[in-house]
């Protein structure tokens, strides 16, 4: 097991959530099964007070968990300069059986979180709390997924091994790889743009219609058709190499950091728009999805289209 501080915080901070998560898991139970709006007992107003209780936990362990995610990358990526072979976070991620199902859920984890908040808003609004049952029952499912990311953390960091080789991001996400996520690279350009730039204008036709389990659906999708479009064409713009297509390598500095905001604005725009199936929302949410999804498309095309108007060729 590799130990360092970075590690070992992520790990205290991972007991300390699963210590409070249990509490809230626990109480969310109780009201789930107990509660009743209309009821005036003692019982009834235990379960009140004991809400905003599990409430609060739940918002305290997401307020960390963002940026914990962060440090999480920052760690693997700073791990990397241990591990024989590796250059990045990706080195990490590949050196264990576990690293790419963590980050999968991680990421599905901090979905489900921010849909919690976003119903206890919505609950609070009102004073008669209609959501109260539902975001409680919500919470203990999202409970197990989260316990299995704990656990799955500490399995990962306690089977990486110093003096292993590991791959290299270079070998990781290259078409003659032997990972999972080499099969995508059969995907051809052509047909990956179209499934790209498609996805994002079926979600602007959707925002137009106000369909909005279409356009939730479609912000689903651009989740994953993003992602694979980054890792395999728009990235080796930013790093203008065409063999290049890691996607830790532009979270770091010599990037200018420039992963954060990317991912952060497709975070933003598609979680706003699962948001529109979820809950009858104001134009608001329509608009902040649309925007921070616009935004992302943009900002990765103006890459390719500043690299030709700077080469004259596409990579």
């Amino acid at each position: 097991m590799i130990l360092t501080p970075e590690v070992l915080a992520i790990l205290i901070l991972n007991a300390i959530f699963a210590l409070f998560g249990t509490v809230a898991f626990v109480l969310s139970v109780k009201i789930y099964l107990n509660w009743d709006i209309n009821s005036t007992s003692t019982a009834q107003y235990r379960l009140e007070k004991q809400s905003s209780l599990a409430a609060t936990i739940i918002k305290y362990i997401f307020s960390i968990k963002v940026p914990l995610f962060i440090f999480f990358i920052f760690t693997l990526d700073k791990i990397s300069n241990v591990l024989t072979g590796a250059m990045c976070a990706a080195g990490v991620v590949d050196a264990t059986e576990q690293g790419a199902y963590l980050i999968v859920l991680k990421i599905i984890n901090l979905y489900l979180f921010a849909l919690w908040l976003k119903l206890n808003a919505e609950d609070v609004k009102d004073r008669n709390q209609p959501h109260t049952k539902l975001k409680f029952g919500f919470f203990a499912l999202i409970f197990f997924l989260f316990i299995v990311e704990v656990i799955l953390e500490w399995v990962m960091f306690s089977a990486i091994e110093i003096d292993k080789m590991v791959s290299c991001c270079g070998s990781i996400y290259s078409s003659s790889a032997n990972s999972g996520i080499s099969s995508i690279f059969s995907l051809g350009t052509a047909a990956l743009l179209a499934l790209f730039y498609g996805n994002y204008l079926l979600i602007v036709l959707f925002y137009f219609l106000k369909k909005r389990y279409l356009f939730a659906v479609t912000n689903m999708l651009f989740v994953v058709i993003a992602i694979i479009a980054l890792i395999l064409f728009f990235g080796t713009y930013i790093y203008e190499l065409p063999s290049h297509h890691c996607p830790f390598c532009f979270l770091q500095r010599d990037y200018y950091y420039i992963g954060y905001l990317i991912y952060g604005m497709l975070f933003v725009g598609t979680f706003y728009g699962l948001v529109v199936g979820f809950f009858k929302e104001s134009i608001l949410s329509y608009k902040i999805s649309l925007l921070f999804n616009s935004l992302y498309v943009i900002l990765l095309s103006l890459y390719v289209v500043v690299y030709y108007l700077k080469n004259g060729v596409l990579l």
